[in-house]
């Protein structure tokens, strides 16, 4: 994990995979199984859950929700 920029306030779970030259703003969360690839920009208020893998050279926007059911009270899990 070299060249990393991860906010402050940002909470990436010791197990997450993250390459070079990643960074993650503030507020930001990043699960155990999470895997970030080098050259990703991930902005603030930021969820990444559940097993996921994101390549390289990533930009995912301000309160971006990633592995996570959605809100949407009619989504069957099926």
């Amino acid at each position: 994990m070299s060249d990393l920029r991860i906010h402050r306030t940002a909470i990436v779970d010791p197990k997450a995979k993250i390459e070079s030259e990643v960074e993650i703003g503030p507020y930001s969360v990043i699960g155990p199984s999470v895997r970030i690839g080098e050259e990703t920009s991930i902005q603030s208020h930021v969820v990444i859950e559940g097993d996921v893998s994101i390549g390289s050279a990533n930009f995912i926007g301000h309160g971006a929700i990633i592995g996570a059911a959605p809100q949407d009270l009619s989504f069957l899990p099926e």
